[in-house]
């Protein structure tokens, strides 16, 4: 096969001016029920920046979850529960997203553009966050 040189610049334009990008995409599941012990885990806790594409799946048999997405500002960056209230002050957070009222078995979707540092996903429904229902992601450059 052979292409003339006006072709093969054209190709070569085209395929400068039309990049791809792939978002990164990371599958949550969440599962716990009321009483015990209650858990968020993700296929790659660490991912390059950029575009990505959390799929979250509620395990659970009978209990909603949601997933909040929340940037730290270091990694070791506590987070404080509120005792009366049984979970934590989102509005005190950097949130980028949340997944809420997942229903038992049902599948949620949530797209962010990420810088590089620590992010934190989590529960917030009432004693989630207590019973151990987050998870740490970093991402890189």
């Amino acid at each position: 096969m052979h292409f003339s040189r006006t072709k093969l610049s054209a190709i070569a334009l085209l395929c400068m001016a039309s990049p791809v990008f792939a978002a990164s995409t990371v599958k949550v599941v969440e599962g716990g029920e009321a009483g015990g012990s209650m858990t968020i885990t993700l296929d790659k806790s660490v991912i390059k920046a950029g575009e990505t594409v959390f799929l979250v799946h509620n395990d659970a048999v009978a209990e909603e979850h949601e997933m909040v997405l929340v940037k730290l500002k270091s990694a070791d960056q506590k987070i404080k529960v509120i005792a009366a209230k049984h979970g934590v002050d989102e509005k005190q957070l950097e949130s980028l997203g949340e997944v809420s009222d997942l229903k038992p078995g049902s599948d949620g979707k949530l797209k962010a553009t990420l810088a590089p540092g620590s992010y934190v996903l989590l529960c917030n429904i009432k004693g989630h966050y207590e019973a151990g229902m987050r998870a740490m992601l970093t991402v890189t450059e």
